[in-house]
């Protein structure tokens, strides 16, 4: 028997219930993630990273948190500082191209200093996505540009700052969600654009940084690809653009697969996210019965998927030798006017 399940669990509250200790101890989610109805204060979250990999006997289990800045942002204040978004780092990179990639960097970097004192070692960035003019909002502000060139070089920094605090990145929402005009949480979008022009836009920024070790997919149909089916349950966008044209060869994982752009039972989204060729299936609500319908389908950790998932965890490094204090003051000070 593998040592994990091939999918990642939210869990519902502060601290593990006897439910969920028994749950996971048996369906043993590779990783976890966390969201603001998990976390208190610091010896809190402390103990529940701690317990999430007592329980799954793993202390290499990833524990996975959207920290992005802005509106995306599980740990406020007093527990991390309120930060901006992207697309302020990306105002930046305007006025000052070498300013706005430090200021990329220097907040990925002060995220490792927030997160992997408590036990979180993943963060879910950078978000790689472009957003085209009247797009939906629920990317937005979050993107760090509309030009593609931009958000990978910014995308770059960021990913590497985390990678110099001891946190591996995941880019998302692969391969791109700026041009959906549907919140994905919601209802599912179609994306009609011409494949060369994806290429050229929404895939550019994917494909500057397939060297990096995670990625989560977008919940989107391109229709020049694949008109049925959005890239989460897509295998020909799995295998054509993803593996393909992108060149990813890292671990791949679902957005939520709660979201309502995707159809179908839990077991039936499940099955369709394998059956594309993705290796985990994210859940995040933590509600009981929707983990025990995902796990029912999760296969064990091995193969492919089992090599990626190796791959990744092996990109973690020691943190460097910044310090904190100093990095604080030189990104308060690049923001001191906008404040």
């Amino acid at each position: 028997m593998s040592e994990s399940k091939a999918w990642i669990a939210g869990t519902s509250g502060t601290k593990l219930t006897p439910d969920e200790i028994a749950f996971f101890a048996d369906e043993r989610p590779w990783g976890f993630i966390l969201f603001a109805r998990n976390v208190s204060e610091r010896a809190q979250i402390e103990d529940l990273c701690g317990h999430l990999r007592h329980v799954v006997r793993r202390d290499d289990a990833p524990i996975l948190i959207d920290q992005e800045g802005g509106r995306v942002q599980r740990l406020r204040p007093p527990l991390a500082p309120d930060y901006p978004a992207g697309a302020a780092l990306g105002a930046l990179y305007r006025s000052d191209e070498e300013l706005g990639l430090r200021a990329a960097w220097l907040l990925s970097r002060l995220h490792a200093f927030d997160l992997l004192k408590l036990g979180i070692d993943v963060d879910c960035l950078p978000v790689l996505d472009v957003p085209v003019e009247g797009a939906n909002d629920v990317i937005g502000a979050r993107a760090y540009a509309k030009e593609p060139a931009i958000v990978a070089a910014m995308g770059a920094a960021a990913a590497e700052g985390l990678l110099a605090g001891g946190m591996l990145p995941i880019m998302k929402h692969i391969p791109g969600h700026g041009r959906a005009f549907a919140d994905t949480h919601h209802e599912l979008p179609t994306v009609t654009t011409p494949f060369d022009d994806l290429a050229e836009h929404d895939f550019a920024p994917f494909k500057a940084l397939a060297h990096l070790p995670m990625a989560m997919s977008a919940h989107v149909i391109f229709s020049a690809i694949d008109p049925q089916l959005p890239a989460t349950t897509s295998g020909k966008v799995v295998e054509e653009v993803i593996r393909g044209h992108i060149g990813f060869e890292g671990l791949l994982m679902s957005d939520d697969v709660s979201m309502n752009a995707l159809s179908g039972d839990y077991v039936d989204r499940s099955k369709a996210i394998y059956a594309a060729g993705l290796d985990m299936v994210l859940h995040c609500h933590g509600i009981m019965d929707q983990m025990r319908a995902v796990a029912s389908v999760a296969p064990d950790l091995q193969g492919r998927t089992q090599e990626r998932a190796r791959q990744a965890l092996a990109c973690r490094r020691k943190p460097d030798a910044c310090i904190e204090e100093e990095l604080r003051e030189e990104f308060g000070q690049m923001f001191e006017a906008v404040a």
